[in-house]
């Protein structure tokens, strides 16, 4: 991980003063996935995940090769609904909320001028803001159900990091560009701290629209539109 943000570092360093750049804003929906493993001898265990609106602020950053970076500070809401039906069928729910300060740092590629096709990939780190037990209707089941994250006496760990690729199009009117873009994230964050269960990760996918606006531009090319 810590070598692939060097990777990037060095790209963003390495570009020319001449290189294009564009801020901007970008919101959508994110959904999520996640499973546990609640001791070391029981199996992975799916559960559903929350779906929220999500927001970012954009950075990116291109040279002339049709190559940059591009970095995003955005917060994500995540969590998810665990369920479990007695011997009548009463069904019991569980969930938590889970909110995020994400920041996905990625290299970007991108083919076209004035209507593109782009890819990124790229790892992300996060800082949890926030957990919030939203329901909370059973515990000690069996097989054991996740842990609570928003009590008292939760200690979730706060580090978010992962893995983040996606693919969208783009539209440039001048200095404005207009950008649609579905985004996976893989993340290896595990909240658990307390040693309740043995394991806990999850997954996101986000659909966004963005507008970004060129506050630098490239000396060798001229304006597209």
């Amino acid at each position: 991980m810590n070598r692939i943000i060097l990777v990037l570092i060095i790209m963003i360093s390495s570009f020319s003063i001449k290189a294009q750049t564009s801020i901007g804003i970008k919101g959508g929906y994110t959904t999520s996935s996640f499973s546990y493993i609640p001791a070391l001898n029981i199996r992975s265990i799916s559960v559903d995940g929350l779906a929220a609106p999500t927001f970012a602020f954009v950075v990116e950053h291109y040279n002339a090769k049709n190559a940059g970076v591009e970095l995003n500070i955005q917060y994500l809401s995540t969590g998810f609904r665990q369920s479990i039906a007695d011997t009548e069928g009463v069904i019991s729910i569980n969930e938590t909320q889970l909110d995020y300060l994400k920041i996905p740092i990625l290299a970007s590629f991108y083919a076209g001028r004035s209507g593109r096709f782009q890819i990124k990939f790229g790892p992300h780190l996060g800082y949890l803001i926030s957990a919030d037990d939203v329901i909370r209707e059973f515990s000690e089941s069996s097989p054991p159900e996740i842990p609570t994250y928003g009590g008292a006496d939760d200690k979730p760990k706060k580090l978010m990091y992962g893995l983040t690729a996606g693919a969208g199009i783009s539209k440039l009117f001048g200095k404005s560009t207009l950008a649609g873009e579905v985004r996976f994230g893989y993340d290896f964050t595990n909240p658990e701290s307390q040693e309740r269960i043995f394991d806990l990760n999850f997954t996101t996918l986000e659909f966004t629209l963005a507008y970004l606006f060129r506050i630098r531009e490239s000396k060798n090319q001229k304006p597209t539109n």
